[in-house]
């Protein structure tokens, strides 16, 4: 089967730092994205940490595309694409019921372009993780959505996007482990490869929260369950024992890491209690455990449902960059790119939410 032609996979330049976002990631809509305990702003956040400690700037950010509705077709059937021109569905998905009493143009500009957008950076950054040996979209990590349905915030199956285009456009690329850390299970891309032997499916979670999907955890390889305020100690543990048991069982050729934060102390929906130095040694144990071995990882930020969730991720960030673990030295050897670069300067609730 011929692929389609799609902007996603275009070449970046070596002043480049493997690092996909874009200023489309944030919602900001008459204050209906405040409806979510998901702050929907917090991507730029990240961004704008990063630029105060010097570590980017927007001329060595790659510059996220939106995923076009081929690209989405990759993964996504036509009818699911075409419920989400139906402001009830996006309002269910997104878990903000307000949507569903505006039109769906404005839905779509203001919501679900912007999911697009991140599933986008996705899909580029599997790409460049290959080139580079690493990559980080500041966005994404969308676990929920499978091929046919979204929830909990999901609306794009934008891990499923990034496996299934690089084991149909890159070369060597034949398996793929996905090492899933948000504090929910992963049910969405776990149904996406429930039958697919590629995939390895590594996953962490809460057992007692959202989404429960029993069908979904017979895809697991490696289910670890955790109970309600896992703390540091148990969780790194278990982390770091699980993850090397996971790549040394299949090496895979590309590592996705789901790097949710809504594990931390205090989080509305996770319910487990890691401090923000447990969630920066935690993202240093995977990448380290790739380094080691040499192989590809892709990072998405996934969940996160408190203000302090942004700093936590670029400070996770600098200190890959601190132990080596990411960094200009793996940027050399690119070739040419019509990507384009970034030159934008912009940058509470309950348990009834599931979310990410």
């Amino acid at each position: 089967m011929l692929s389609h032609q799609t902007e996603l996979y275009a070449e970046v330049p070596s002043t480049c730092l493997p690092i996909v976002y874009s200023p489309e990631y944030n919602i900001t809509f008459m204050g209906l994205e405040k409806l979510h305990p998901f702050d929907a702003g917090k991507w730029g956040k990240v961004i704008h940490f990063l630029k105060e400690e010097q570590f980017i700037t927007d001329e060595v950010i790659v510059l996220a595309r939106e995923a076009s509705e081929a690209d989405l077709l990759v993964v996504h059937t036509a009818r699911y694409l075409n419920r989400l021109k139906w402001s009830l569905v996006v309002a269910t998905i997104t878990e903000i019921p307000p949507l569903l009493f505006l039109p769906n143009f404005l839905v779509q500009r203001k919501v679900l372009k912007p999911l697009r957008t991140q599933t986008g950076g996705t899909i580029m950054a599997g790409k460049l993780a290959m080139d580079r040996g690493w990559a980080i979209n500041v966005g994404g990590g969308f676990h929920h959505c499978s091929s046919d349905k979204g929830g909990g915030f999901c609306a794009y199956a934008d891990i499923t996007l990034a496996i299934k285009f690089l084991f149909e456009r890159v070369e060597g690329v034949a398996r793929a482990t996905i090492i899933d850390l948000d504090a929910h299970q992963g049910n969405g891309h776990e149904r996406d490869f429930l039958e697919d032997r590629r995939v390895y499916i590594m996953d962490v979670y809460n057992r007692h929260i959202y989404p429960g999907d029993g069908y979904a955890k017979r895809a697991i390889k490696r289910k670890v369950e955790l109970d309600w305020g896992t703390e540091d100690m148990e969780y790194l543990q278990k982390v770091e024992l699980h993850s090397e048991g996971a790549l040394n069982e299949v090496r895979p050729d590309i590592i996705i890491y789901n790097a949710g934060t809504d594990i931390l102390d205090g989080d509305p929906l996770g319910g487990l209690a890691i401090s923000p130095q447990g969630i920066i040694k935690r993202d240093e144990i995977i990448f380290r455990a790739a380094r080691r071995r040499g192989i590809p990882i892709l990072m998405v930020t996934s969940g996160g449902y408190q203000k302090k969730t942004a700093r936590i991720i670029a400070d996770s960030i600098l200190n890959l960059h601190r132990q080596g673990l990411i960094g200009e030295e793996a940027v050399e050897g690119a070739g040419p790119s019509h990507v384009p670069l970034m030159m934008s300067k912009s940058v509470s609730s309950g348990a009834m939410f599931s979310a990410i």
